[in-house]
């Protein structure tokens, strides 16, 4: 009777230690890696409502189904495109400028399924002028950029409005096409990251290649530009840097003639926000690989 407790309490061991052992802890979220951002001017334009991108005269200011081109140095705006929800457009959300072409991501955002497509517009008339889609999508096109002469393109999963059953933010992926469209590469999001970034629901926003060649990306109402590095091998890219700024989320684009440019929005103000990404000190220590990645980060001109 009395080695009972015993019995009991070396069966109950093994548990405790295994429960220990099993919780292990998210791991921190990266400083700002040696940068900061400063905010250097605003203007309004009724369609900051999704993203902005840039060429080197003009910005392209990027709402739900409509564009405003405006003049990068007065904020002056030249003129625009519109079309009623849903005819045929519905989301748009974010673009980049290549060979006098505006490149939009759209999709059918907050129905299910999910289709996407990439829209196209003449940047000189404002005319839309091509489209590519992909109809159903595993996720929803949130954002384009090139890199390494290929497009890279994100497909969000959300967990609330616009989600669909069993899949949420953690299902987000980055996919990599050529020229035709085709898959060439995949990668997904850090867990840390999409856990902070999908706590309300949401996903990656914006997304661009910036300073350094790293693959900059914003969430949907976060103040901060995070900052990742495509793995040496595996598939889940890694996050190196958190830089505070002054926007709440949403597409953003860097400037194609000075580098650290940084064009942004503020969706409840309708403003476009132009800042600087600089360098304020050295990168801080961590693990190695990530030390090295912030060392690459910070150094650039």
């Amino acid at each position: 009777m009395k080695s009972f407790p015993i019995v009991s309490f070396l069966c109950l061991l093994p548990l405790a230690v295994f429960t220990a052992e099993s919780v292990v802890p998210a791991p921190a979220a990266p400083s700002a890696g040696g940068w900061r951002y400063v905010e250097i001017r605003r203007f309004p334009a009724p369609e900051a409502r999704q993203g902005v991108t840039a060429d080197n005269d003009f910005l392209y200011i990027i709402s739900n189904h409509a564009l405003g081109k405006y003049r990068k140095d007065t904020g002056t705006r030249v003129c625009g495109w519109e079309c009623p929800k849903g005819e045929p457009l519905t989301h748009l959300n974010a673009g980049i400028v290549r060979k006098g072409r505006l490149y939009c991501a759209h999709s059918n955002f907050p129905g299910v399924p999910m289709l996407s497509s990439v829209e196209i517009w003449d940047t000189a008339t404002m005319k839309h002028s091509g489209s590519h889609s992909f109809g159903r999508t595993d996720g929803s096109l949130t954002w384009i950029d090139r890199h390494n002469d290929r497009w890279i393109a994100c497909f969000v999963h959300y967990g609330n409005n616009g989600g669909e059953p069993g899949r949420g933010p953690e299902w987000t992926r980055l996919v990599e096409f050529d020229d035709e469209w085709h898959q060439t590469g995949g990668w997904t999001f850090p867990a840390n990251l999409m856990a902070q970034l999908g706590a309300r629901g949401f996903s990656v926003s914006g997304g661009a290649f910036g300073p350094g060649g790293h693959l900059c990306v914003t969430g949907h109402d976060d103040p901060a530009l995070y900052v990742l590095a495509m793995p040496e091998a595996g598939s889940v890219l890694n996050w190196i840097a958190t830089i505070p700024i002054t926007a709440q989320g949403q597409a953003f684009g860097w400037d194609p003639r000075e580098p650290r440019l940084l064009y942004t929005l503020s969706k409840p103000g309708r403003e476009v926000i132009v800042g600087r990404v600089e360098s304020s000190r050295p990168a801080p220590s961590g693990r190695k690989s990530r030390r090295a990645d912030e060392k690459k980060f910070s150094e650039i001109p």
